[in-house]
């Protein structure tokens, strides 16, 4: 019996896949613990439904990522760090100061999850810091600190 799959199973399929079963194993597991449904011209029409909805908003949220990526790469965050004498900073500035920073200048929110940094930074200058905007786009944000 041909059965689509309406919740990721374990050793049988994830969510979506058409998988074929025993009857018994799909009348008495599958579908009284609604694991999926059987796989007829309704379903399989509905499954083809959402497959081309999944893939449209995929492809929004692609095209959005872009769009922020591209207004990313011209912005340069300002963050500020305490100094002592000959330069010596004190602290560090980690994702969460640049996300505040973001924030307060360009009035936008990013994930400080979405920063990616090896480690803090330490010291005075100007950065590059990466931004993961989606698993295809990465934008590239210059980050300047300066002395308190």
């Amino acid at each position: 019996m041909k059965v689509i799959l309406l919740q990721d199973v374990k050793s049988l399929g994830k969510k979506g896949d058409i998988v074929d079963v025993s009857e018994g194993y799909a009348r008495n597991m599958i579908l009284p613990k609604k694991l999926g449904v059987e796989a007829n011209k309704k379903n399989l029409n509905d499954l083809k439904l959402q497959n081309q909805h999944a893939d449209k908003v995929a492809q929004e949220n692609l095209e959005a990522a872009q769009a922020m990526a591209k207004v990313i790469e011209d912005w340069v965050v300002e963050t500020k760090i305490k100094t002592g004498e000959g330069g010596r900073t004190f602290g560090s500035v980690s994702s969460k100061e640049i996300c505040a920073a973001v924030k307060a200048q360009y009035k936008e929110t990013i994930d400080k999850k979405k920063i990616q940094m090896d480690e803090p930074i330490r010291s005075l200058g100007t950065y590059e810091v990466k931004v993961k905007l989606h698993p295809k786009v990465t934008a590239t944000m210059r980050v300047h600190v300066g002395e308190e």
